[in-house]
């Protein structure tokens, strides 16, 4: 399989990319720093520089491939518009060039409570990720208006961690237990499989180690 990756020079994105290639997968690593951030010379590892809002660099990225991962990080307040403007090109792309799977990375505060309420609308949500939950609610609406089999896994706080292979999942709801943090070997674990198995598929998904 051929897979696109945007955010690969993140934590998760380089989780992504050596699970992907160890899968036998093929990978397109895209990015402002990708030829800077440490990757292995690897023959199944294309390295493509591009600007994530530029729509000719991202066409020319997803071209081709089987599927989409993005995993796009950014500033947490707010200014910063790579996770919403980011997922509106990356989709108008997708369509353009006919590759129907993402599974994007969001986050907890997109997901529901019991009530069917976004967890970003609590009261006692934290005020330090609103600004950056609302960019993953806009991201989340791109996906949802289009016509992409697409996945939105909404992660608690990410640690540096290599995967484990036990965490839980659950559809548009935190799992049950949610102890709010997953490791980044896992949520990549997770990706992959996602796009392998497409058990979620237009579904936001919880995750939990």
């Amino acid at each position: 399989m051929k897979i696109t990756v945007f955010g690969a020079t993140g934590m998760v994105g380089k989780e992504v990319i050596q699970q992907a290639i160890l899968n036998g997968n093929e990978v397109i690593a895209f990015g402002r720093n990708v030829f800077s951030a440490g990757f292995p010379e690897e023959q199944r590892l294309t390295l493509l520089q591009g600007g994530l809002f530029d729509a000719g660099e991202v066409l020319h990225a997803i071209k081709g491939s089987d599927a989409v991962i993005s995993v796009i990080g950014g500033a947490e307040d707010g200014t910063d518009k790579s996770r919403s403007l980011g997922m509106k090109n990356i989709v108008e792309q997708m369509q353009k060039a006919g590759v129907n799977k993402i599974v994007a990375l969001g986050g907890l505060g997109v997901l529901e409570d019991a009530g069917g309420k976004l967890l970003l609308e609590d009261e006692d949500y934290p005020a330090a990720y609103y600004a950056v939950g609302q960019e993953h609610l806009k991201a989340y609406e791109y996906l949802k208006a289009s016509s992409l089999n697409w996945t939105f896994v909404c992660s608690p706080d990410i640690a540096s961690e290599a995967a484990s292979g036990v965490f839980r999942t659950s559809a548009d709801v935190p799992p049950t237990p949610n102890h709010h943090r997953i490791a980044a070997g896992d949520l990549a674990l997770f990706m992959l499989r996602e796009i392998e198995k497409n058990e979620y598929p237009k579904k936001r998904v919880g995750i939990s180690n």
